[in-house]
């Protein structure tokens, strides 16, 4: 176990591809988060779409993302190169922001975030593999810790700065085309430096060749544990549907635009302060007991949702909301790098975001269907889909904690035995 922690010699012993795609994760989320949070409002307020197919596109969107996540991570331990698809992905999502200028209907929204996603489902599993193969073993919780707190100590300056031009541009009470249009074009900034960051920074790590021709790839290879564990992850992901639905219930709880966006910068900034210390407590007191605790603050944060009945409530639920990210997703990750092996890396973390995204689809359009009704049902009103999320969540508690997570006896990672690539 890592002796050093949150320590400033833990931190600077970190090595440079680590703080190289914890910046640019950072300048990206400046961007993405300004815009993305908004899409809901811009849907439902100014497109006149229904619930229903916010739905639709959210889990068309991350469902896309996280098939391609598996063909990218596969492809990235085939090929023993991950920079090149990291790169290329923070390049697409780049390229699909300025067509929100033009959105006029829901479908030019989807076509927007399918190009997006697809950009993160080619970068997200070779960079997560990246991480990993640059750090020990003893440090990985920290480094997937930091990694979540510089993305979303991004989205908390992206809310705040997207805030600010909603409020210039007097639109608080609710949000306008223009406004919307204004956001955008500021988040090409950060957007533009991320990927700059990249092909300047992002060193390429060579990999043992002889270990890519065995186990790359095959599924067959893979730790046991690995599969029970993504199948429980599976079984949490239905009955977590998309943040959106957040917003939009309080959203109709009567909170305005820009409460909103301080309600989400609050979120954020409660998960960037807790994530580094959440990922390096998990090297010492063990993964299972971080994301046992995550998923019951889901569980419980659902049913807050289901039942709340002012605004300030919606509040309150998103900042402990962000103790649940804060405790599972940097933690999560460090999990995947325990239970499989150097040179399958690519494909588990791809796996992973597979499961969880194939998933998003059938629980976004659940939610939607469920909250607003489909056809001439009209529902069961807004409780509904945060009532099933919390019970699913429940039930994959139960199964998480029978399931043994430590980490396989495998070699050390390549960064400490191998030489760069140009």
């Amino acid at each position: 176990m890592s002796k050093q922690g949150l320590s400033p010699n833990g931190l600077r012993s970190l090595p440079r591809n680590v703080w190289v795609l914890t910046v640019t994760s950072f300048l990206t989320d400046v961007s993405s988060e300004m815009v993305v949070n908004l899409l809901p409002l811009l849907l439902v307020s100014v497109l006149g779409a229904r619930t229903g197919v916010v739905g639709l596109i959210e889990g068309i969107a991350e469902t896309t993302a996280s098939l391609v996540k598996l063909g990218s991570g596969w492809l990235s331990d085939r090929l023993g190169r991950r920079k090149p698809l990291v790169v290329l992905g923070y390049g697409l999502s780049t390229a699909a922001k300025p067509v929100l200028l033009l959105a006029t209907s829901w479908g030019m929204v989807l076509g927007v975030r399918l190009v997006d996603r697809l950009g993160k489902g080619l970068r997200t599993a070779p960079r997560d593999a990246m991480v990993a193969d640059s750090i020990r073993a003893e440090q990985r919780g920290l480094a997937f810790g930091l990694h979540r707190a510089g993305d979303t100590a991004g989205a908390v300056i992206g809310l705040t700065v997207a805030l600010g031009v909603v409020l210039a541009s007097g639109a608080q009470a609710s949000l306008t085309r223009e406004t919307f249009q204004r956001v955008v074009l500021v988040s090409l900034i950060p957007a533009l430096l991320a990927v700059g960051l990249l092909v300047v920074g992002l060193r390429e790590l060579a990999r043992r060749q002889a270990g890519r021709e065995r186990n790359a790839g095959h599924v067959r290879d893979l730790d046991r544990r690995f599969l029970l564990y993504l199948g429980t992850i599976g079984l949490f992901a239905l009955g977590n549907s998309s943040d959106a639905f957040l917003i939009l219930r309080a959203s109709s709880a009567g909170m305005a635009v820009a409460g909103v966006l301080g309600m989400l910068i609050a979120f954020n900034l409660v998960y960037a302060l807790a994530a580094t210390p959440a990922g390096a407590a998990s090297d010492r007191a063990g993964r299972k007991t971080m994301l046992l605790g995550g998923w019951l603050i889901y569980a419980l944060v659902y049913l807050g949702f289901a039942h709340m009945t002012a605004a300030w409530q919606a509040w309150l639920l998103m900042m402990v909301y962000g103790l649940y990210y804060a405790l599972t997703e940097g933690v999560g990750k460090a999990v995947v790098a325990d239970l499989v092996a150097p040179e399958q890396r690519g494909l588990a973390f791809g796996m992973q975001a597979a499961v969880i995204g194939i998933m998003a689809l059938p629980a976004s359009l659940l939610a939607g269907v469920l909250w607003q009704g489909i056809g001439t049902w009209p529902g069961l009103g807004p409780s509904a889909p945060f009532v099933m999320g919390a019970a699913l969540a429940g039930i994959a508690c139960v199964l998480l904690a029978m399931q043994d997570l430590r980490p396989s006896q495998a070699p050390a990672p390549f960064a400490d035995t191998e030489r760069r690539l140009p």
